[in-house]
Order: C-alpha cells, then sequence, then structure tokens
C-alpha cells in the first residue's frame, strides 16, 4: 500500500489562508446580522425551514449560545485576546488544515468583537445579535458557528499531527 506523506504549505500561503477564512467569516457574519436585524425586530421569529429552522432575533450580552449573560467587558477582553494570539501565531502556522480552522476560530472571534464594541449598550458591553434558531439548540450565529468549526477542525489537526509524528517514529526506529 503505497501512503502519500503530506508536505506542510508554505507558511506564507497558509498564512493568507487563515487570513481569507477568517475575512469571510466576518463578512459573512455582519452581513447576515444586518439583514436580520433590518427584518427582524427584538425576539421576533420568522419560519425558513417549516418547524426546524427559523431567524429569531436575539441580541445576547453572554457568550455564545446565550451562556453567561452577566460578563460582556470579559466575553469582548477574552475576543481581543483570542484574536491577537492567532494573528501573532499566523506566521508560524504550517498545516493548511490549522490554517483554516484558527481562521475560522479568529473569523468567528472578530465578528462577535465586532457587535461589541459597536451595537448598543456601548464599547466593550455591546450585544452580539444572534439568530440561527433550531428550536432544540440556543440560538446563535455565524461567529458563533465558525468558532465552534474551528475548534473541531483544530482538534482534527491535533490528532492528524499526532498521528503523522507517532508513525515518522516508527520509521525511524
Amino acid at each position: 500500500m503505497i501512503r502519500r506523506v503530506e508536505t506542510p504549505a508554505p507558511t506564507r500561503r497558509t498564512a493568507l489562508l487563515l487570513f481569507a477564512a477568517a475575512a469571510v467569516i466576518v463578512a459573512v457574519d455582519q452581513v447576515t446580522k444586518a439583514l436580520v436585524v433590518s427584518d427582524l425586530r427584538e425576539g421576533e421569529s420568522r419560519r425558513v425551514i417549516g418547524g426546524v429552522l427559523a431567524w429569531t432575533l436575539q441580541r445576547n450580552p453572554g457568550s455564545a449560545f446565550g451562556l453567561f449573560r452577566h460578563f460582556p467587558v470579559v466575553f469582548t477582553i477574552l475576543a481581543a485576546l483570542i484574536a491577537l494570539v492567532i494573528v501573532v501565531r499566523a506566521p508560524r502556522v504550517h498545516d493548511r488544515l490549522t490554517g483554516v480552522a484558527l481562521g475560522l476560530v479568529l473569523g468567528g472571534a472578530l465578528g462577535n468583537l465586532v457587535d461589541r464594541i459597536a451595537r448598543p449598550p456601548g464599547v466593550f458591553r455591546g450585544r452580539v445579535i444572534d439568530f440561527i434558531d433550531f428550536h432544540w439548540w440556543p440560538v446563535f450565529n455565524v461567529a458563533d458557528a465558525a468558532v465552534v468549526i474551528g475548534a473541531l477542525l483544530l482538534l482534527m489537526a491535533s490528532y492528524r499531527a499526532e498521528r503523522r509524528a507517532k508513525e515518522r517514529e516508527r520509521a525511524a526506529t
């Protein structure tokens, strides 16, 4: 059985991929939030796919999925720190999967950070717009989904890297 050995993508291209993924997430997140805010009132819900999916406008002062509502400043600072760490580390990312994963996390953090800075009731306390409602899960937005998907992809990338390291160890002995 012939195994293809994946070589890491050049660092510059991986960093560009990371920042492109982040930019797409921020753009899609902010456009969808603007559309929902212009079309729905707070708490209003509109069915999209029968009883499965609706757009429901909620303004969330807490973290993803409406958790920890009493600490908006903490989440603003946390999102800014996460974004800063990813930006600083981006030039060291070699693996494309890790680059995309970090791009999703960065885009999600920045998407919600924009809301926390620019939306009422004020800077660092702004409420994040949530609207994707499956009725059996807390209402969320594109940025929240990107952070979760990015985190899952990071787990996959970590698993792959660990598996490759073990294969190299076995090959060396």
